[in-house]
């Protein structure tokens, strides 16, 4: 009897051991695990101490957006500041002289032709005549988009950028140019349509300097043909201004051939009469009045800002077209 009591004692103590064994590994934390533990705090601490401020890290990330917003908007607005910079800084007529060169041996054969012509001689020993290339007084980013300085120019076109002389009463005016043979509307005839811009811009061109802020659009046009204009010839068109009233000018003016031979006469193709307006709104402008010769009018011209309706010219505009010359009546 005390032998099975005594068994059943050990095994009851036996399976208490191992019952308990698992339970003391759960619920009693070694020292192991505290030192992880401890060690976790610690990084944890040490990261949160490192990290800058919410305010820190907002300004930084704002700063940023805007340095790289400032810089887009730099460079999306160069170009069109350089725009703006020519037109309110044009080049002179001297300078537009300089600044074509020609880009290939037919262009340098034409600009060389028309430069030792004796018309073209005759014209810069005047005095009175302003010798320019109004042309190249265009922006160079807009000169793509413009119909006589971009889109008409070049090879087989208007192969160099016109000579113009005007007079610096604003009397009269002379082109020369080159026409090749893309500018045809029936084989080997220069188009009626091309003849028309010529005479429209040309006989513009003469009446600007009598205009007030020399600025004229267009406001009657009237061409008679007289003969056909064959391609690949040089070209003179020739514009005198006979009457100005104030914001009005009108304009006389053809085109002929341009002699080869000495004692030659020309053949005059078309003649044209047009009648000019300067725009009310043109006074915005005014700085344009200190210089007469100023030139950047032909591109100002689509760009007036509309504002001052109604207002009447200037006195000291009026009294300066009345200045210009007996042939006009200045009122």
């Amino acid at each position: 009897m005390s032998s099975r009591l005594l068994s059943a004692t050990r095994r009851h103590t036996s399976t208490l051991r191992l019952v308990s064994t698992p339970r003391s590994k759960h619920c009693i934390p070694t020292p192991p695990s505290r030192a992880i533990s401890t060690t976790t705090d610690s990084a944890s601490a040490s990261v949160a101490a490192d990290k800058p401020p919410v305010f820190r890290r907002t300004a930084s990330v704002t700063g940023r957006i805007l340095l790289f917003t400032a810089l887009g908007f730099i460079m999306a607005a160069a170009p069109a500041y350089e725009s703006a910079r020519t037109i309110l800084s044009p080049p002179d007529d001297a300078a537009s002289l300089t600044m074509y060169a020609p880009e290939d041996d037919d262009a340098k054969a034409k600009e060389d032709y028309i430069n030792s012509h004796p018309l073209v001689a005759s014209l810069r020993a005047d005095p009175d005549m302003i010798e320019s290339r109004p042309h190249m007084k265009i922006p160079e980013t807009w000169r793509k988009h413009n119909l006589t300085g971009g889109t008409l120019m070049g090879p087989g076109k208007v192969t160099v950028p016109p000579f113009s002389w005007s007079e610096r009463s604003g009397k009269s005016y002379v082109q020369i140019s080159h026409v090749g043979t893309d500018l045809c509307g029936h084989e080997g005839i220069i188009h009626g349509g091309f003849l028309a811009t010529m005479l429209d811009e040309g006989l513009a061109r003469c009446s600007f300097p009598v205009l007030p802020f020399n600025v004229g659009m267009t406001a009657k046009l009237e061409i008679n043909y007289k003969a056909p204009a064959m391609a690949n010839q040089y070209l003179v068109l020739r514009a005198t201004t006979v009457k100005a009233e104030g914001r009005k000018a009108w304009v006389e003016g053809h085109i002929e051939t341009l002699p080869t031979e000495e004692g030659q006469q020309p053949t005059v193709l078309a003649t044209a009469s047009a009648l000019f307006i300067s725009p009310r709104q043109a006074s915005v402008w005014t700085f344009l009045n200190a210089d007469p010769q100023a030139d950047s009018r032909h591109v100002l011209l689509t760009n007036l800002a509309l504002t001052d309706h109604g207002k009447d010219l200037p006195s000291n505009m009026k009294q300066r077209t009345q200045a210009r010359g007996e042939w006009g009546t200045g009122r």
